[in-house]
């Protein structure tokens, strides 16, 4: 198994990218993409609801596996390139992130736990991988297995 992310950005800018089927992290910078390796589990936290708003949403907002295809520039219009990775996103509903806190390796006993949010994406447990996607509803493909001849 592949490692696990947490990558953090608005619900509007996480919902497009669920829509079009890719991620994009820290402003759109290439190198945090590339950290993220094919078969790698990413979840995505919103704090907001809209890009530098005040409207709280405090949520996980997507799930998925990052696809085969390396990080690429897309052109946004009016000059903004931004780096994208392919995800596969899975079913699920967007959860509150205040219930599992308490459960979350990376929260867990932490009075700051929104610090590491700050980074924009950063490495978690498989435990905390799982429980996310438990509580979205959402459901991991199984691990490929190996052919033994």
């Amino acid at each position: 198994m592949g490692r696990n992310w947490i990558a953090v950005a608005a619900a509007e800018h996480v919902r497009r990218g669920r829509a079009g089927g890719f991620m994009q992290v820290c402003h759109g910078k290439a190198a945090p993409l590339r950290r993220i390796q094919p078969g790698d589990r990413v979840a995505y936290y919103s704090p907001t609801e809209s890009f530098g708003g005040k409207d709280r949403a405090q949520s996980f907002t997507a799930i998925g596996v990052v696809r085969d295809r390396e990080p690429y520039p897309f052109d946004m219009g009016g000059g903004f390139v931004p780096f994208r990775r392919d995800v596969a996103w899975l079913d699920g509903v967007e959860t509150p992130i205040q219930p599992l806190l308490d459960r979350l390796d990376f929260s867990a006993g932490v009075k700051n736990w929104g610090y590491q949010l700050r980074f924009g994406l950063f490495a978690v447990s498989d435990h905390d991988a799982d429980l996310i996607a438990q509580a979205m509803g959402a459901a991991f493909p199984a691990p490929a297995q190996p052919v033994l001849l």
